[in-house]
């Protein structure tokens, strides 16, 4: 697969959705993740990302405005011992919950399936990295209906045992806009990751469409120590 440029792969789709990339850094030394929300509804906009415990959870930017929380507000970054795990819904939580019991992300993800949007179906994308020791590994996964049939749900998941440094997979709720959204398709696209966390930050964020885009995060894990810097960028302000 070609890797591809990430600036350039998010300028050019006016409405990915939601989306997660997992990589490693420029400079080899840490684990990457960013994980972006759009919207197109005012419920969907009027929301910012906030830092909970190790991870974050999505709010109400303005409450008065907030008419179904349902699939907007969730934790879409939590912690696990030495695994980080994003996914763009509640599932977050099915997956801490079952592989703190001895689950393993994919099984745990078995008893999930897209959301109950209809006609759109959003995929539920999730990722999980795990570092320890030094050493670095990770896993993504799309729950998604079978061309927009309620009837089936697809169930892939990816693993990955690292990555070149300055290399990434990227993968997101919709190919672009539409009516309904077209979901994703195909495996993680191989990504470029540039630049230090601020770097890098800005990449996405500047290349997200100004219209969508609602909150980003991004954290860099040392793989040596398992030491994590966050960055967080919400629209709404």
């Amino acid at each position: 697969m070609e890797r591809k440029s990430l600036a350039a792969t998010l300028s050019e789709n006016s409405y990915p959705g939601r989306g997660i990339v997992i990589g490693r850094s420029q400079d080899g030394k840490s684990a990457v993740t960013a994980y972006f929300i759009m919207g197109r509804s005012v419920n969907s906009r009027n929301r910012i990302f906030k830092e909970y415990e190790q991870g974050i959870r999505t709010e109400a930017f303005d409450i008065s405005k907030l008419s179904d929380p349902s699939l907007i507000i969730y934790a879409p970054v939590r912690v696990l011992g030495d695994t980080t795990i994003v996914t763009n819904g509640d599932q977050t939580d099915t997956v801490y919950d079952l592989m703190a019991e001895g689950k393993t992300f994919e099984e745990s993800l078995r008893t999930r399936e897209f959301e109950p949007d209809e006609p759109n179906y959003t995929p539920r994308i999730s990722g999980i990295m795990n570092v320890k020791d030094g050493n670095y590994d990770f896993a993504m996964s799309i729950l998604k209906s079978q061309d927009g049939n309620p009837e089936y749900c697809i169930r892939n998941t990816f693993a990955y045992p690292g990555c070149p440094a300055g290399e990434g997979r990227f993968i997101h709720t919709y190919m672009g806009d539409g009516n309904p959204l077209p979901s994703f398709e195909g495996e993680p696209e191989k990504v470029d990751i540039n630049g230090d966390i601020d770097e890098f930050t800005q990449l996405v964020w500047e290349n997200l469409n100004e219209d969508n885009k609602v909150s980003l995060f991004v954290r860099y894990i040392d793989i040596a120590t398992g030491e994590y810097e966050t960055r967080i960028i919400n629209k709404n302000k």
